[in-house]
């Protein structure tokens, strides 16, 4: 009879293996959140152009609201990478810039 083989894993493994297995429903959520809120940020770029050609100046709010969700997709991408263990939003708080104080 063949020896059966189980692979023991220690807690270590089987704490990131638990981790990259919740991956996938949060990249799932996040990815379609980020979607969505990319089809407005599309939007307020168009605005934007419209608001800068009338105007002359650029609208501060949009912009910002633009640097939150390039943090937030920042954020997300690194973590589907496994570059970083810190969750996207919603998962997390939302981040407003990229250097926490």
């Amino acid at each position: 009879m063949a020896k059966e083989n189980k692979k023991k894993f220690s807690k270590k493994q089987k704490s990131e293996r638990r981790e990259a297995w919740m991956r996938i429903p949060i990249a799932i959520v996040s990815g379609f959140i980020l979607e969505v809120w990319g089809f407005f940020i599309f939007c307020f770029a168009i605005a934007q152009l419209v608001i800068i050609l009338v105007e002359g100046k650029k609208n501060k709010d949009l912009l910002k609201m633009s640097q939150v969700y390039l943090i937030q997709l920042y954020t997300f991408v690194k973590y589907i990478t496994f570059i970083s263990n810190e969750r996207p939003f919603p998962f997390e708080d939302l981040k407003k810039s990229i250097v926490e104080k």
